[in-house]
C-alpha cells in the first residue's frame, strides 16, 4: 500500500479567467502546480490517493466562464475522483473508492426526505471542500459516502473516476423521470460526455426505444452502437424541423406520439427549444445540462397535454453502487469514452476541451 504522504501535491486555480470591468479586456485564468498540508483528519475521514480525476464541463465553467465557487480561489479544481484510500477511517484504509461528485449533509430535511443530492449544505470537491479537488496526488475526504470498487476486472482504476459524475448524473436523471423498463427515450446532446452514458443508461433500465439528438454525425453513428436505437442530426435544424423528423421516425416505427420522456443533456438555447417542442402529451422534459439562456415557452401546454418540466442535479451517493455495477457487468461501455493523459498537461487539456469538445471524457492522471 502507499505511504501516507505529509504534503499534497496539486494543480491549483490561482485565478480564474477575468474580463477588466473598464477595458473589457480578458484577464487570462492561472494554474500552478504547487504544494499544500495534509490535514488532520477527524473521525469519519479519509485520505485518498488520487488515481485520475475527469475534466468537467463543470472545471470549465468555473476556469473560463465566470461561474463562481463556493470556495474562493485559490483551490483545486475536479470532482470526478477515483482511488485508494490511504489513511483515515481504518475500515476504509487499502480499498479502492469512486468519491462521489456531492456529499450531502444527511442532516437537513432534504437529506431526510430523499432529495439529498441537492442538500443545500453539500460538499462538492472542487467547489465547496475547502481548497480540495481532484487534480492533485491525494484529496482528504468524508468516508461515509465513499463507493467502494469491486471486481473491475482488466477497467483501470483511473477510468472509473468518470462515474463519479458523467455517468451516475443520467442515473440520477432516470430516477426523476421514474423510469420503466419499456419507457421510450430522447437524449438530446447524447454525443457529449453526460449524453453518451445518458442513452446507455436508458437502455440498461429497459428503455424501448431510444432516439439521439446531436450536430456531429460520426458521433451518432457511434451512439447506435451505444443505446441509440435512431439519431436525428440538427445541424442547420431549427425546433420545428427536428419535431418533424422525430415524428416521421415514429410513424415510420410504430411508435407512440405521447408519454416519451426526455433527456435534455446540452445546456444550450438550442436544445432546450427542441425538448420543449418535442413534448408532448403526459410526456416528461429532464433538464439536465445547466444553461444561462431565457427560454420562452406557453405554460398553457404543460396543463392540455398534462406533461412536466422536471430539474435534475447530480446523483445521491447511494445510487453509485447501482451505476458501477452496470459499467462493470458491461451493460454501460465506458472505456469506449475515456482517454487518460498525464495531469501535468492540464493547461492545455483545459484550453483544448474548452475550445472543442474532445471525442472521449479526458481523465487526467497524478505524475507530479
Amino acid at each position: 500500500m502507499a505511504a501516507v504522504p505529509d504534503k499534497i501535491l496539486t494543480w491549483q486555480m490561482v485565478q480564474p479567467t477575468s474580463r477588466d470591468k473598464e477595458t473589457k479586456e480578458v484577464i487570462a485564468g492561472k494554474i500552478e502546480k504547487t504544494e499544500i498540508p495534509v490535514p488532520q483528519l477527524k473521525s469519519g475521514e479519509v485520505l485518498v490517493e488520487v488515481a485520475g480525476c475527469g475534466v468537467c464541463h463543470t472545471d470549465l465553467g468555473y476556469f473560463y466562464d465566470g461561474v463562481p465557487t463556493v470556495s474562493k480561489p485559490p483551490l483545486t479544481l475536479g470532482h470526478e475522483i477515483s482511488g485508494t484510500v490511504v489513511d483515515g477511517d481504518a475500515a476504509w484504509v487499502g480499498k479502492e473508492v469512486i468519491i462521489p461528485a456531492v456529499m450531502p449533509c444527511r442532516q437537513c430535511i432534504l437529506c431526510k426526505t430523499g432529495r439529498g443530492n441537492r442538500c443545500l449544505n453539500q460538499k462538492m470537491p472542487g467547489n465547496s471542500l475547502g481548497i480540495y479537488g481532484g487534480f492533485s496526488s491525494h484529496i482528504p475526504v468524508p468516508s461515509i459516502d465513499l463507493c467502494e470498487v469491486k471486481n473491475r476486472g482488466d477497467i483501470p482504476l483511473a477510468h472509473l473516476a468518470v462515474v463519479a459524475d458523467a455517468a451516475t448524473t443520467p442515473y440520477q436523471a432516470a430516477k426523476r423521470a421514474d423510469f420503466q423498463p419499456g419507457d421510450n427515450a430522447v437524449v438530446i446532446g447524447i454525443t457529449g460526455g453526460v449524453g453518451q452514458y445518458m442513452g446507455q443508461t436508458a437502455k440498461a433500465l429497459g428503455a424501448g426505444t431510444v432516439i439521439g439528438i446531436a450536430r456531429n454525425q460520426a458521433k451518432l453513428d457511434r451512439a447506435l452502437n451505444y443505446g441509440a436505437d435512431f439519431v436525428i442530426n440538427s445541424t442547420d435544424k431549427d425546433a420545428r424541423e427536428v419535431s418533424k423528423e422525430f415524428k416521421g421516425i415514429c410513424k415510420e416505427n410504430g411508435l407512440p406520439g405521447f408519454g416519451w420522456k426526455i433527456f435534455e443533456i446540452t445546456g444550450a438555447k438550442g436544445g432546450q427549444d427542441i425538448g420543449l417542442s418535442l413534448l408532448s402529451f403526459i410526456g416528461k422534459l429532464i433538464v439536465v445540462g445547466y444553461g444561462m439562456s431565457k427560454i420562452e415557452y406557453m405554460l398553457g401546454r404543460l396543463m392540455a397535454f398534462d406533461a412536466e418540466v422536471i430539474g435534475t442535479w447530480g446523483c445521491l451517493p447511494e445510487y453509485y453502487p447501482i451505476v458501477l455495477d452496470m459499467v462493470t457487468s458491461g451493460k454501460i461501455n465506458m472505456d469506449a469514452f475515456v482517454q487518460t493523459r498525464p495531469m501535468s498537461t492540464i493547461v492545455e487539456t483545459f484550453d483544448e476541451a474548452h475550445s472543442v469538445s474532445p471525442d472521449k471524457r479526458i481523465v487526467l492522471t497524478p505524475d507530479f
